[in-house]
């Protein structure tokens, strides 16, 4: 098994008993509330996001909690930029970070830049050939990068409880397997609620969704969601026809990164058998 290197641990700052109480006492609160208190609390804070609504909303929440602070933004930002995301989606990343004068840090696979730098360094359509280190490739390696190099100690997700799936039972403040610790600010709201606030506020969003989509992925993995399903089918047009429902960056780390590492070390060792 491949062991933890220095940027992968990230110490938690908080026992399983403060992790407890501090959920006791964020249970039911705004996201204003959970936001406040992050600040406040946590070091090292970044916001992981895609900049769907749920990121964006929470985007524009800790604007105004800057704003509150006499401070331009408090928390910065980090763009997951696959390669393979809609056009929109990346324009969004930076009309966001530019309204609100955020920092704005984006990072891609590893050693590519481009679409096509990544088709001829790791094969095309690895997403079909393999999935998993595709994911690996394009979300967790990438992560752990930014986390290593900006000193990163916990992150704001958009991840919600109404979204369903493995998100159904999310805590406000959950640490991962590397000490990570995640804040899921919008836990307790809606889909509506979201997009309620987002009319509201006139906060800027991705044009794709005034064409009826409500997750927004990869070009490959995304599609109209179920019009039948409510809250939960939010995600439904991710992966269709799969039993997926995450892109890795919330599955365990060092489980993904030895599997990927075993398999580049299988097709290395082959690559060598092959040329004896």
């Amino acid at each position: 098994m491949s062991q933890a290197g220095p940027s992968d641990d990230l110490r938690p700052q908080f026992t399983s008993e403060e992790l407890q109480k501090i959920n006791a006492e964020l249970d039911g609160k705004s996201p204003q509330d959970i936001l406040r208190w992050a600040v406040d609390n946590v070091r090292g804070l970044y916001q992981t996001t895609a900049f769907g609504l749920t990121g964006l909303a929470a985007l524009d929440m800790l604007s105004k909690i800057s704003l509150e602070r006499n401070e331009t933004h408090l928390v910065p930002l980090i763009f997951l930029d696959t390669l393979h995301h809609f056009p929109q989606s990346v324009e969004l990343s930076q009309t966001a970070a530019d309204n609100y004068l955020a920092p704005l840090h984006t990072y891609t696979p590893p050693g590519v830049s481009t679409q096509a730098e990544f088709t001829a360094k790791y094969g095309d359509k690895l997403w079909e050939s393999d999935e998993a280190s595709y994911d690996y490739l394009v979300k967790v390696e990438p992560a752990a990068r930014a986390y290593a190099e900006l000193g990163v100690k916990a992150v704001i997700t958009g991840r919600r409880r109404s979204q369903g799936a493995d998100r159904a039972e999310l805590r406000v403040v959950e640490v991962d397997e590397r000490g990570l610790i995640k804040i899921n600010p919008l836990i307790f709201w809606s889909f509506k609620e979201v997009k309620d606030y987002i009319d509201k506020e006139g906060v800027p969003y991705n044009p794709l969704l005034d064409q009826g989509y409500r997750s927004i992925g990869d070009v490959h993995s995304t599609a109209l969601p179920d019009p039948s399903q409510a809250d939960a089918g939010e995600r439904s047009g991710r992966w269709q026809g799969k039993s997926k429902t995450e892109c890795g960056l919330h599955s365990n780390y060092f489980e993904m990164k030895q599997r990927f590492e075993q398999k580049q070390a299988g097709e290395e060792a082959s690559a060598v058998e092959g040329k004896a």
